[in-house]
């Protein structure tokens, strides 16, 4: 395979992502040019919230083909356009063949989330201090145990106890991967709802709890019925202020709610969105994210 490498100005990504896939490009991807320079810039995206731009001020497009005719017939093609006034042909050049599928393994290392207790993915052996262990693979689903807010809502399960969650039901709330569900589970939870809006993420979940011999409901939002000792809800600061009336209303009294997907400026607005429901607080913070809980 070829790799057509181009450069092109914010405006001219949208419009060069469609000729590329109509030159039938494989895949077409785009990065940051200024990537690892004063000049990057972070372009993010969250629910209720304006979309992130198509690309950066100076963007890299990379479109794979199957053979260097095609990377060099696309670039001569695109080269003739008027909307490719501005842009550039960075160049053609072969794709170095690789173990793909050990390349990805190899950036997915153990996580730690205490000494005792980590994420371990299916092809690494559990370090030798690890009493607890979820075994989960990257797939479809949000929640591999490598972001900040998933290491903290885990953090909270496992500081909890061994057995804590024995008597309670427990809610996962945008489950993703069911990582959460899966690690309340390992600490002693048997009756576990985990739902998602997304049923490929229902799916993952259901997959992930029974490679962990682990026992839960997953089903799409309606599957939360009645109230639970223990609330757990990984989303994002916008749906999170949406939901608070619902998630509150899952929560029995002394009853826990356990929040993340938050930035720590956010941290008001999240106290505000709860105040006539809970008493929000900032009980762990990593890398710029907060995890906020409330005893209800």
């Amino acid at each position: 395979m070829f790799e057509l490498r181009l450069m092109a100005p914010e405006d001219r990504v949208e419009m060069l992502g469609d000729a590329l896939d109509a030159l039938d490009a494989l895949s077409v991807s785009v990065e940051d040019a200024d990537a690892q320079t004063d000049a990057e810039q972070a372009l993010f995206g969250e629910p209720g919230m304006p979309p992130p731009k198509e690309g950066w001020q100076r963007s890299r497009v990379i479109a794979l083909f199957p053979d260097e005719d095609a990377a060099n017939e696309a670039a001569s093609v695109l080269a003739l356009q008027d909307f490719f006034d501005g842009c550039a042909v960075l160049g053609v050049a072969p794709v170095p063949d690789q173990d793909w599928v050990r390349l990805t393994q190899s950036q997915f290392a153990p996580v730690e989330i205490t000494p005792e207790f980590w994420i371990v993915p299916t092809w690494h052996e559990p370090p030798a201090q690890a009493k607890q262990v979820i075994r989960l693979d990257p797939g479809l689903a949000f929640g591999t145990g490598t972001h900040p807010t998933t290491r903290m809502c885990l953090r909270w399960i496992a500081t909890q106890g061994e057995g804590a969650f024995a008597d309670q039901r427990v809610l996962d709330y945008g489950c993703g991967s069911g990582i959460l569900a899966i690690g309340a589970a390992k600490f002693g939870a048997r009756n576990i709802d985990a739902v998602d809006i997304d049923e490929a993420a229902v799916s993952s979940t259901r997959l992930n709890a029974e490679a962990n011999g682990v026992q839960l409901n997953a089903g799409l939002p309606e599957a939360a019925k009645g109230e639970y000792q223990t609330v757990l809800a990984n989303i994002l600061a916008t749906p999170l202020k949406v939901l608070a009336p619902l998630l509150r209303s899952h929560v029995a009294a002394g009853g826990s709610l356990v929040l993340a997907g938050i930035l720590e400026r956010q941290a008001d607005e999240l106290k505000a969105a709860y105040a006539p429901y809970a008493a929000l607080e900032v009980s762990d913070t990593e890398d710029g994210w907060i995890l906020m809980t409330a005893r209800c």
